[in-house]
């Protein structure tokens, strides 16, 4: 708890030290099921009383694009501005968060003055559970199961499962048609590491969501950390 306070000290006294102020540092919004992008609004105010230079926004994922009040960089004191940041949605969906680092005046190149985020709610249409299913090398092989579970509204429908690998058997099961499936992965070998990619394939008519991917893995052993000497 003190750590977090401290932190949050630091990162105060940054921003008062850089002299602008933001409505909010976390911006909330939400995606439509079927959005390819979303747009979030950073509103500041220099309050210092020195003119403030921008000097860089970095945005930390190739999916966030950031423009600056359109280009312009340097704000007198009393002066506003928008920092607008556009994402991406891809195959991102449930809630995510990325962050943009903001370089004030002459900030180190790894000391950024303050950071915003942008925290985006994006429906999930095809719900995987776990999207990872692992084994011990060696152990024994046992099945396990995906869910799938579409979201309420319109049927979804699994039309097609793939595995990337002849060392796994998938069976998917049917539990309500359009609403419910389990997708179960069977290991036929344990003395190898593998890994499959598991293409699943659905009827989904947002088309970003119409494939889905779950993977299998046996993983090689981590080594072991050598004795010390007595």
């Amino acid at each position: 708890m003190k750590f977090a306070i401290g932190m949050w000290l630091v990162l105060a006294g940054l921003v008062q030290a850089a002299g602008l102020e933001f409505a909010e540092l976390i911006n909330e919004v939400n995606a439509a099921s079927d959005a390819t992008s979303v747009t979030a609004d950073f509103n500041f105010t220099n309050k210092g009383d020195k003119p403030v230079t921008i000097a860089k926004a970095d945005p930390t994922c190739s999916c966030i694009k950031v423009q600056i009040s359109e280009g312009k960089l340097t704000y007198a004191p009393g002066e506003s501005g928008v920092i607008r940041t556009s994402f991406e949605v891809g195959n991102f969906s449930g809630s995510v968060d990325k962050v943009v680092a903001l370089y004030i005046d002459n900030d180190k190149p790894d000391h950024p003055s303050m950071q915003i985020t942008v925290r985006v709610h994006i429906p999930v249409i095809v719900g995987m559970e776990p999207k990872t299913l692992k084994w011990e090398l060696g152990g024994k092989a046992e099945p396990k199961t995906v869910q799938i579970r579409m979201a309420e509204g319109k049927p979804i429908h699994v039309v097609d499962v793939k595995s990337s690998s002849e060392a796994f058997s998938c069976e998917l099961k049917t539990l309500e048609e359009g609403k419910k499936y389990d997708l179960v992965v069977t290991p036929k070998i344990m003395d190898v590491p593998s890994i499959s990619v598991i293409r699943i394939q659905t009827d989904c008519e947002i088309v970003r969501y119409r494939v889905q991917q779950a993977f299998a893995v046996i993983p090689r052993p981590t080594p072991s950390a050598t004795p010390s000497k007595p």
